[in-house]
């Protein structure tokens, strides 16, 4: 199984397309280790030889990895058939995902893929590249303009691409090439279409590279394994085109993204005013109000699936900032406590990912200032007008301001990018405190959160998050003739204003919120109107009514 005798084997935690979630069958970290943590790697130590499966680590990792592992005067070996998997196959492995896969219309789209293929191939043209290999899920189900359910929560399936001046090649394991897929294919990229095993993708590198004099742009976030089948003279390692052409939304997609928060934000009325309601009856645990904020979701058109599991956090289970209940961990939701649920759904023209936090009985003094805080900064970052060319984290500090100027701060980032029914985090763009390698500034039409918090370990957690959209706006000059560009909010569910301390707030802040409430009522208040959700609209009304 191996070339050298191994004194350390690396188990790290993604698949072979750098996921950020996993479909069961590559959760191999919790299987080796009965870690659950949602980041770690582990080492199955002992000197001289470490090993570690090269589908696994990016080649960017991998480069520095080998590189300290070498100082230190080990060697990092790439073992091609993954030991974990070798013992994993005795013990019950999930089966290779084969889920139905699902073809999008224009009407979700807004752009072929052909004319998406037209968009890369200039990329490459302009810089002198052959070829783009594309190893990223989401990067290859918004290429080809169809979507699929291998990795819960994530409507992606396995596959690569690779696109040439000439073909498209799409590696996947060919029984799922249904007819319908097959036709869709072909109609969608007007290009030669040439399918392979999805276990071919390296041969045909390979072959790509023995057969052209140009290069080959790979991101150096892609696998070592698939980096390495490109000869090193005929790399391009530079980040994936496709990232920032799917951060940038068309019309089309931008039209869906916000229906789709309109009908989700129309569940959540629902769920809340039910939750105000039922509290005062019976018991309310955290799993029992994530599972039946989901049903009112799935009764909203075009509903797919959650976009991530749902954090339902009763009082000091608000304070962990990634929390999902279990059944040891389940809290009663009360009158007593502050509770906090960030949540989000997949539907087909938009994905969805909201946090509030609201008290259901008499909050204390200390939480409505903490919440007030929060907001401040929350509307501070929303209100925020600044010039093309500006990175997320120049505006960071702006959602952190009101906080620090008491002392108080929260340890995650204040917002990333969105996928349009694809993943609910998207890069390359994001809002936090520290400059991240690849990057990019903000630009018009892309999505974001906007998503300050503050906890109290032991105690409590608060979280206020939106999406927006980034959106140009005329200023009343425009120095240097760059632009300038805001954020228009996309969320459009009630802040509760109980847990306001009024005196925090300006005149313009508390004009921002009363804009923001009018229109919340207005747009989700014609929706539950036609669906006859009059608890929910009522529960809708008094939350937006206007505060002083």
């Amino acid at each position: 199984y191996v070339s050298h005798p191994l004194q350390a084997y690396i188990v790290p935690s993604g698949d072979a397309h750098q996921s950020e979630y996993l479909a069961n069958r590559d959760k191999r970290r919790p299987f080796i280790s009965g870690f659950t943590g949602s980041f770690g790697n582990a080492v199955l130590p002992k000197e001289s030889y470490v090993g570690v499966d090269p589908f696994l680590l990016t080649h960017e990792f991998w480069t520095s990895c080998s590189q300290k592992l070498s100082e230190a005067g080990l060697t990092l070996v790439a073992v091609q058939d993954n030991l974990v998997d070798l013992v994993w196959a005795s013990y019950n492995r999930s089966d290779v995902p084969s889920s139905s896969l699902m073809t999008l219309a224009p009407k979700y789209t807004g752009m072929t893929t052909a004319k998406k293929l037209d968009r890369i191939r200039a990329e490459m043209k302009a810089v002198n590249c052959d070829a783009l290999v594309i190893s990223a899920l989401d990067e290859v189900a918004w290429l080809l303009n169809m979507r699929g359910f291998d990795i819960d929560f994530n409507p992606v399936f396995f596959a690569y691409a690779i696109v040439t001046q000439d073909s498209l090649y799409v590696f996947i394991s060919l029984t799922r090439i249904t007819p319908e897929i097959l036709d869709h294919l072909k109609s969608e990229s007007e290009t030669e279409l040439i399918l392979e095993p999805y276990e071919n993708v390296l041969q045909r590198i390979e072959s790509i590279c023995n057969d052209t004099d140009g290069q080959l742009w790979i991101s150096p976030l892609s696998s070592h394994a698939v980096v390495n089948a490109i000869a090193k003279k005929k790399r391009y390692l530079k980040a994936s085109p496709v990232a920032l052409m799917k951060a940038i939304k068309n019309s089309t997609e931008l039209d869906g993204i916000r229906n789709a928060h309109i009908r989700d934000a129309a569940a959540l009325c629902e769920f809340y005013a039910w939750l105000e309601s039922e509290i005062k009856i019976n018991p309310i645990t955290e799993i029992k109000a994530a599972d039946v904020l989901e049903d009112f979701r799935k009764q909203q058109d075009d509903f797919v699936s959650l976009s991530f599991p749902t954090i339902s956090a009763s009082g000091e289970n608000g304070a962990i900032i990634h929390y999902c209940p279990t059944e040891a961990t389940n809290r009663a939701i009360t009158q007593e406590e502050l509770y906090l649920c960030d949540s989000g759904a997949q539907f087909k023209d938009g994905t969805t990912d909201v946090t509030r936090t609201v008290h259901l009985g008499n909050p204390t003094e200390h939480e409505k200032e903490c919440f007030t805080r929060v907001l401040k900064g929350h509307i501070n970052l929303c209100t925020a007008i600044f010039p093309n060319g500006t990175n997320g984290h120049v505006l960071d500090m702006l959602a952190r301001k009101p906080l620090w100027d008491v002392g108080l701060d929260y340890r995650h980032g204040t917002g990333h990018g969105i996928g349009a029914f694809l993943n609910v985090h998207e890069g390359p763009h994001g809002i936090g405190c520290k400059p991240r390698k690849y990057d990019v500034p903000l630009m018009a039409d892309m999505t974001v959160t906007d998503e300050p918090g503050y906890y109290e370990d032991g105690g409590f957690g608060i979280r206020i998050e939106n999406v927006v959209i980034v959106k140009s706006v005329e200023t009343k000059h425009n120095f240097g003739q760059v632009g300038f560009l805001t954020f228009e909010p996309i969320t459009l569910v009630p802040i509760q204003r109980k847990l306001l301390s009024p005196r925090l707030l300006t005149e313009d802040e508390v004009d921002w919120l009363n804009n923001y409430h009018q229109v919340c009522r207005e747009k989700v208040g014609n929706l539950l109107l036609q669906q006859g959700k009059l608890d929910a609209m009522k529960w809708l009304q008094k939350e937006t009514e206007v505060i002083g």
